[in-house]
C-alpha cells in the first residue's frame, strides 16, 4: 500500500493560462490574454498564507508560462523564504538579469523545457523563432545565479530521434538532471495526437537506447519506474480549482479554493479513492521501486474510462492499448470535468 498522508505537503500551482508561446501540443490551450476569471494577485496570496500555516513545505509554480504573468515574482517573493519553490519555465523570460532576481527571492529549483535538442524542432513546437536559443540561454543563466536547474521535454514522434542528443544536451549546459515527460491526451496535443503519439512499443525503444552521459541523472516514469503520484498529489488550476494533479485537469473538480477551504477538498470521496491506491491490477515489479501502485491514474482514466484501471503507459499493464489512438469521448469538444464538487 502507498504511504498515508494526513494532509499533502507540497502543492503545484497552475498559476496562469497565459503564455508568450503558441505551442503545438500544450496541455493547458494556452493564450497570450489573461482570462478574467484567473486567481488575483491577492488571493494567490492567501492562499500562500494558508498553505504555510496548514505545513506545507513546498510549491511548484507552472503555467502557462508564470513570468508572463507581471505579478508573478510579487507572488512568489510572497512565500519564497517560507516555503521550498520550484517553477516550470520556457526560459524566454529569463534573462541574466532575471536570474539573478529569482535568486535573490529564494526561489530554489527551476525547470526549464527544451521540445527537442534541436532549433528546428523546439521552434516548430512553439511557434516563435528563437525560442530554442533563448530556452539555452536561460538554463547557462540560472546555473550562473547558483539556482539548480533541471531540463524536460516531452517524448513524442517529431523529436523521438533527437533524445540521445537531448541528453547530451542538457550535458552540455551543465544541468545535473534532465527529465523525459509522457505525451498526455490533454488540451491541444489531443488535436495533434495522430501527429505526435507513438506505440508503447516505440516508446520503449527510445528509452531503452538511451546512453546518459556521465554524471547526468535521467528522470522518467515508464516500467519500471511508473509510480502512482496520487498518494501525495495536491494542485490548484488558474481559477482556483482543487484538482489533484496537474495531468487530471480537465477530469476533476474538487471545489474551488475561492470558496472552501483547501484541505475540506482534500477530502473528496475521489480525491481519497485515488489516494488509497486501490486498483484493479498493478505491476510488482513498479510497485516494488516505486513504493506505489498502479500507475498514472489520468493516463489509466483517459484510456480506459475508470479510475482504478492499469496504468497503459507500463509495459507490465499495458494489455494491447494502442496508445496511437485515443478513445472517442476524450475528443469531444467542450468536455467539463468528470467529477464536480459535489462529494
Amino acid at each position: 500500500m502507498p504511504p498515508v498522508l494526513n494532509s499533502p505537503l507540497s502543492i503545484t500551482l497552475s498559476i496562469t493560462q497565459t503564455c508568450n508561446l503558441e505551442c503545438k501540443h500544450c496541455y493547458a490551450d494556452c493564450k497570450a490574454s489573461e482570462a478574467s476569471a484567473e486567481v488575483t494577485t491577492g488571493e494567490w496570496q492567501r492562499f500562500l498564507d494558508y498553505l504555510v500555516r496548514n505545513d506545507f513545505i513546498s510549491v511548484y509554480f507552472e503555467g502557462g508560462e508564470p513570468l508572463f504573468r507581471e505579478d508573478f515574482l510579487q507572488i512568489l517573493e510572497h512565500c519564497a523564504r517560507r516555503m521550498m519553490t520550484m517553477l516550470r519555465s520556457n526560459g524566454t523570460l529569463i534573462n541574466r538579469e532575471m536570474a539573478h532576481r529569482l535568486k535573490q527571492i529564494g526561489m530554489g529549483r527551476v525547470l526549464i523545457d527544451l521540445m527537442g535538442a534541436r532549433a528546428e524542432t523546439h521552434d516548430y513546437f512553439t511557434g516563435v523563432s528563437g525560442s530554442f536559443q533563448k530556452a539555452r540561454e536561460a538554463v547557462r543563466y540560472l546555473l550562473e545565479a547558483g539556482i539548480d536547474t533541471d531540463v524536460l521535454t516531452i517524448l513524442n514522434r517529431r523529436n523521438m530521434h533527437e533524445l540521445q542528443e537531448y541528453l547530451e544536451l542538457a550535458h552540455e549546459l551543465g544541468v545535473p538532471r534532465a527529465g523525459i515527460l509522457r505525451l498526455y491526451p490533454l488540451g491541444r496535443a489531443k488535436s495533434r495526437w495522430d501527429e505526435l503519439a507513438m506505440s508503447l512499443q516505440e516508446q520503449m525503444a527510445v528509452l531503452n537506447s538511451l546512453a546518459p552521459p556521465p554524471g547526468l541523472t535521467v528522470m522518467k516514469s515508464w516500467h519500471p519506474n511508473d509510480r502512482n503520484c496520487c498518494w501525495q498529489a495536491a494542485a490548484v488550476d488558474p481559477f482556483g480549482r482543487s484538482i489533484g494533479c496537474a495531468y487530471l485537469r480537465e477530469y476533476v473538480d474538487y471545489g474551488n479554493i475561492r470558496e472552501v477551504p483547501f484541505l475540506d477538498t482534500w477530502e473528496h470521496s475521489l480525491y481519497r479513492e485515488l489516494r488509497s491506491g486501490m486498483v484493479e491490477k498493478s505491476c510488482p515489479t513498479c510497485d516494488a521501486v516505486e513504493g506505489t501502485r498502479g500507475g498514472c491514474r489520468s493516463a489509466a482514466y483517459a484510456f480506459h474510462g475508470r479510475w482504478g484501471a492499469p496504468d497503459p503507459f507500463c509495459s507490465t499493464l499495458n494489455d494491447g492499448v494502442d496508445l496511437r489512438v485515443l478513445p472517442s469521448r476524450l475528443l469531444s469538444k467542450g468536455r467539463k470535468p468528470t467529477y464536480s464538487p459535489r462529494r
